[in-house]
């Protein structure tokens, strides 16, 4: 692999020894010998190649640095800036769309309403509980009752669980679970600066829907790990935690290179 490749710098990533299951890793500046650490980082121009140890082999994931590409992560961070607000349309029909794809034959009396406690909002305003997370999270909620109705209509009704009833508030742990993906990913930084964020790039470049699969992949986990521990509410941090580990480890697995090569993937429905 050339050392400069158009538009951007190609970047190695070593696997040093460590006792965890994660690794933790080494830059140099080039692919060209991926044996060699150095100080270098990713705040360089343009997307890197990424290249990370597996199983004895260095194998080579190259994030693209064509335009269109660099563009995807573009308007995924610009996502993550977007404020709920209650006052644009947009935001209201996004609102009334979930709450009829969530409860298609339950007509909702208004936005303002006990009926939204049923769904797991904290209150009867929704528009309360957005705050780190932002319309995206409303989106994600979308996206996961659009496009894998069968998983979302279980979780949110838990059914075939007879040890979890309705133990946590469905939505607001959507929202959380935005959030925490947010800062697994490091969507505020300029550059990935871990392995798993550079993962997932790569993904984003093969996929523009990545986030908001992972987004489902992630609540499936969570819930599965709730009813698993038959969890309280005070114990959702450490399922959340528990979560996004599970997450890293099955990102950084072997042969998973789209999200669709998650093993977890396959409980959606």
């Amino acid at each position: 692999m050339n050392r400069r490749s158009e538009g951007g710098s190609c970047i190695a990533i070593r696997t040093t020894p460590s006792n965890s299951r994660f690794h933790h890793a080494s830059v140099s500046s080039s692919c060209s010998d991926p044996a060699t650490s150095g100080g270098s980082t990713w705040m360089r121009k343009g997307l890197p190649c990424v290249c990370f140890k597996k199983k004895g082999n260095y194998a080579r994931i190259c994030v693209n640095v064509s335009a269109p590409q660099e563009e995807r992560l573009r308007r995924l961070k610009n996502r993550t800036k977007v404020y709920f607000d209650p006052t644009l349309l947009e935001h209201q029909e996004a609102l009334r769309v979930l709450w009829s794809s969530t409860f298609p034959d339950q007509e909702l009396d208004g936005l303002i309403s006990d009926q939204w406690k049923k769904m797991g909002w904290q209150g009867k305003d929704p528009s309360t509980d957005f705050r780190g997370a932002g319309f995206i999270s409303l989106e994600n909620l979308l996206f996961f009752a659009k496009t894998f109705s069968i998983s979302f209509q279980c979780l949110i009704r838990k059914q075939g669980s007879k040890e979890a009833a309705w133990e946590y508030p469905f939505a607001v742990a959507g929202l959380n679970i935005t959030f925490m993906l947010m800062k697994m990913l490091d969507l505020n930084a300029n550059k990935p600066r871990t392995l798993v964020s550079a993962v997932f790039v790569h993904m984003l470049s093969e996929n523009e829907w990545a986030f908001d699969l992972l987004y489902c992949i992630a609540f499936v986990i969570m819930d599965k790990k709730w009813v698993e521990k038959k969890a309280s509410y005070m114990e959702f941090n450490d399922v959340l935690k528990s979560t996004r580990a599970q997450l890293e480890e099955e990102l950084l697995m072997d042969d998973v290179f789209k999200i669709e090569d998650i093993p977890s993937y396959r409980l959606l429905y």
